[in-house]
């Protein structure tokens, strides 16, 4: 009895610390108490090392402002920014005045006026768009991507990345620890050796020791002489090809960009690097990182960047703001579909006041339990109006949304609660019409590739799948 009293004491006490650690956010208290009720200590010693997050944001902050201060003022001297709503092409943003004022004050990073763009849709398209501009570098090169696999589209960035750095090219490449960890120390070596600086962002045992392994660095950047980048949702590796049988075909956007907004992608790229090298950028080399430049284009583009480096959810924050006054259309597509309250209300709300709300989501997905989460919160959206399609011609990775003719987003944030909240993301904000009218046509041409969910149809599902999903759901702030 004296030991059933102290087991009882003992779970009371971690039951009460999630709780008071965590009553900002009750969804994620009830995940965590879920997982403690399953695994009374284990989930406890998980929650200790993995779900504190508070304190850790502001330890992150204030290695990454620094140098993002520093930055400031050489990218604002430079840069075309765009202060104004008369500035916005066409007459589209008239009567959106609130959406451009949080636009515009939702992170430090500004929409910038002199751009030009292009839409990369798979990844053979976007691998060589990346590989061809790497090979222009005459001063620097700066690549990062979560995952970085060592097979043979991996070992052509290498192949790149070596003869570079042996030309004299500044080439500085970060991987997730987590996301990469399956690199090989031999392939890395070899780019070490040719003076390419490596390193890993949070390797994973080094991150649980600090409690920083929640963290990963979801980006996916290239940046070549502080001109020409690229973000995404492509990583490297042969499965982006298409070359994995058990995945088949691979969909998924990438953007090229050129102009001020490079200067936003390679500011970004500096503050990872701070985080992962520990070391710092100094003043005189600002001048060759942020280059001036020819406008050469005259695109409205922002680069928001969200996560534990930042004081704004600036991705969620968007995307809420842009789904609430969409009066035509919403297109989503997104691996994972685990929205948080706040757009999952706002897209309902859309959706029952007559906007056209769609979402693609895979048929087969690479986690089952991400999956089934996800489709947990697709029956009331349904009966909401929002017309859901499973994506059947493989696997789609593509992260994209286009409300109305107002913007259109390509990044690396999926629609999910881990991206908006706890990982470092990256998205590109289009507002040019031909890069919206292009996405649009891709996600339609998509949709040809699709099967729609028949509501009455999804309903009727099985009292076992809806249980999985009901367990999955309990999960999902956590995935």
């Amino acid at each position: 009895m004296f030991w059933l009293v102290i087991i009882l004491l003992v779970f009371i006490f971690q039951a009460a610390t999630i709780l008071v650690l965590e009553f900002r956010n009750p969804a994620k208290a009830v995940a965590w108490l879920f997982i403690l009720f399953c695994v009374p200590l284990i989930g406890f010693v998980v929650y200790y090392f993995v779900a504190q997050d508070y304190s850790k944001r502001k330890k992150l902050r204030k290695g990454g402002s620094r140098i993002f201060r520093e930055m400031r003022e050489t990218i604002w001297k430079q840069a075309h920014i765009i202060e104004e709503i008369a500035q916005m092409p066409g007459d589209r943003y008239n009567h959106q005045q609130r959406l451009f004022n949080l636009l515009s004050h939702l992170s430090e990073s500004p929409i910038t006026g002199c751009n030009r763009s292009k839409v990369l849709t798979n990844g053979e398209e976007a691998f060589a768009a990346m590989l061809r501009e790497m090979e222009k570098a005459k001063h620097h090169l700066h690549v990062e991507f979560y995952i970085f696999r060592d097979d043979v589209i991996g070992t052509r960035f290498q192949q790149v990345m070596i003869r570079k750095a042996q030309e004299g090219v500044k080439v500085r490449f970060i991987c997730d620890g987590l996301g990469s960890h399956k690199l090989s120390w031999s392939f890395i070596r070899k780019l070490q050796d040719a003076g390419v600086e490596f390193h890993f962002f949070l390797p994973p045992l080094i991150a649980t020791i600090d409690r920083r392994v929640n963290y990963r660095n979801h980006r996916k950047i290239v940046v070549v002489d502080g001109k020409v980048g690229f973000v995404g949702g492509i990583n490297v590796g042969d499965d982006y090809l298409g070359q994995y049988p058990e995945v088949g075909f691979w969909r998924d956007t990438h953007v090229q960009i050129e102009g001020d907004a490079v200067y936003f992608l390679q500011s970004t790229f500096l503050n990872d690097w701070k985080l992962a090298s520990g070391k710092r950028i100094m003043e005189p080399q600002l001048g060759e990182l942020f280059p001036p430049h020819i406008c050469s284009g005259g695109e409205r583009i922002q680069i928001l960047g969200s996560g534990p480096d930042q004081d704004w959810d600036a991705i969620q924050e968007m995307c809420f703001g842009a789904i609430s006054v969409a009066c035509e259309r919403i297109y989503i597509t997104t691996p994972y579909f685990i929205p948080d309250p706040a757009l999952y209300e706002a897209l309902k709300t859309a959706a029952v006041s007559g906007v056209d709300v769609r979402i693609i989501i895979p048929y087969q997905s690479d986690s089952r339990l991400v999956h089934l989460a996800s489709l947990s919160y697709v029956e009331e959206l349904l009966r909401a109006g929002v017309k859901f399609y499973q994506y059947r011609k493989g696997f789609v990775h593509a992260k994209v949304m286009i409300v109305d003719e107002l913007l259109a987003t390509v990044g690396t944030a999926n629609m999910d609660m881990r991206s908006f909240f706890y990982n470092f993301e990256l998205t590109a904000v289009l507002f040019e019409s031909s890069a919206i009218h292009r996405l649009m046509h891709d996600f339609e041409r998509d949709l040809e590739e699709c099967s729609q969910i028949d509501t009455f149809a999804f309903q009727h599902r099985s009292r076992l799948q809806k249980g999985a999903e009901m367990l999955s759901r309990m999960l999902s702030p956590l995935l």
